[in-house]
């Protein structure tokens, strides 16, 4: 049976559907069989995220109609063979209930490891809709105070739910700002949230440049991924330093040059 993860957000634009996308395509690479299913209904972009919308054929609101068989939905990674996606489908989804898609996830948890779910931001019915059928969470957030204040209501609502892990994520961390006191360090947002802190992922254009393609094993960005993804599959609880390039006689240097550009 596979582990049913739904990862959410306080507020929109923390970058939830790329973490997503990139530690399902790094679980795959480390053999995992990982299936995503976007239940954002409106802002659903997990198909384009992973380079894939121009092969969607059909989504959930067809596997829930009845319109295909659940297989004839899932598309294939290009890239990574052990890596799928479940299009959300267009319209608000208002057609499409919890069991619904508790459902359609039960029948995806017999042939994958991963399956991972696609919430809305924020603590709409979506949101909801998308905890209930999860076993555990992974809250993105990042080391902002406006991204944090929503962050801490989801969790404050993920705890009414019967989870086994409720864990977070940080996205777009700069160490330049962090030893420069202009962002908060990671032990700061894990105590603010009060909250198992199991991924902590660079500010890097690479990540918008890799979409549908991964991420290049040269950067910060892929040490952060694997370590992520090592830690949820293997249990272990280390997390990427994000400052260490900064520190020292050449990591001033490089603090200097990013905040001339």
């Amino acid at each position: 049976m596979a582990r049913k993860i739904v990862i959410t957000s306080g507020k929109g634009g923390v970058g939830k559907t790329t973490v997503g996308v990139n530690l399902g395509n790094e679980l795959a690479r480390m053999g995992a069989r990982v299936v995503l299913i976007d239940v954002d209904f409106g802002l659903n972009n997990v198909d384009v995220v992973m380079g894939v919308e121009s092969r969607v054929i059909y989504d959930l609101n067809d596997v829930v109609i009845g319109r295909c068989r659940l297989k004839q939905a899932l598309v294939q990674s290009e890239k990574n063979k052990n890596l799928y996606v479940l299009p959300s489908g267009s319209g608000d989804g208002t057609n499409i209930s919890g069991q619904n898609i508790k459902l359609v996830i039960e029948n995806l948890s017999q042939a994958f490891d991963y399956v991972f779910i696609d919430s809305p931001a924020g603590i709409d019915l979506g949101f909801h809709r998308a905890v209930a059928c999860a076993n555990e969470a992974l809250v993105v957030t990042t080391p902002n105070l406006t991204s944090l204040r929503d962050a801490n209501k989801v969790i404050s609502i993920l705890k009414s739910y019967r989870l086994s892990q409720v864990n977070l994520v940080i996205n777009r961390a700069r160490g330049d700002l962090m030893l420069n006191d202009k962002m908060m360090m990671p032990d700061d947002v894990k105590s603010i949230l009060k909250t198992d802190l199991i991924g902590v992922l660079p500010e890097e254009d690479d990540v918008f440049l890799s979409c549908g393609y991964g991420l290049s094993k040269r950067t910060d960005s892929y040490r952060a991924y694997k370590i992520l993804a090592e830690n949820i599959h293997k249990g272990t609880k280390k997390t990427f330093d994000v400052t260490s390039k900064y520190v020292g006689f050449f990591g001033s240097i490089r603090r200097s040059l990013k905040r001339n550009i």
